[in-house]
């Protein structure tokens, strides 16, 4: 970032400087987990155990692709656990083991929000 940046004046680039206010993003973020709840679960030692366990039980190779997951996020070939069958907050769905995946970043990323978008998964 420039030494004008947050100063009102434009970069060197010739972009204004970003203007994100931390009050529209975090009122953004309040009402998506208020709508959706079940997002929290994602940041439990629960989910991390079970994250864990499917990636050791698929040794650590995209389900999807064969691609042996090595890196460390945000890389391409870093491990993510996915849901096969979306749980749409359904915890049934959320916590079963066998409902859960070890896929690619790359693949999750693009092919998974693809299907996803289509209605195919």
């Amino acid at each position: 970032m420039g030494k004008l940046a947050g100063r009102g004046l434009t970069s060197r680039l010739g972009r204004p400087a970003s203007r994100l206010r931390r009050s529209e993003t975090v009122s953004r973020d309040q009402e998506r987990a208020a709508s959706q709840p079940w997002r929290k679960w994602y940041s439990t030692a629960k989910w991390a155990a079970l994250k864990k366990r499917v990636h050791q039980r698929d040794d650590w190779v995209c389900q999807q692709t064969g691609v042996l997951l090595i890196g460390k996020h945000p890389a391409p070939n870093s491990p993510v656990a996915d849901h096969i069958e979306p749980h749409r907050g359904d915890p049934e769905l959320f916590w079963d083991e066998s409902n859960v995946q070890t896929v690619s970043k790359s693949w999750h990323d693009s092919e998974k929000q693809r299907q996803e978008r289509r209605g195919d998964a």
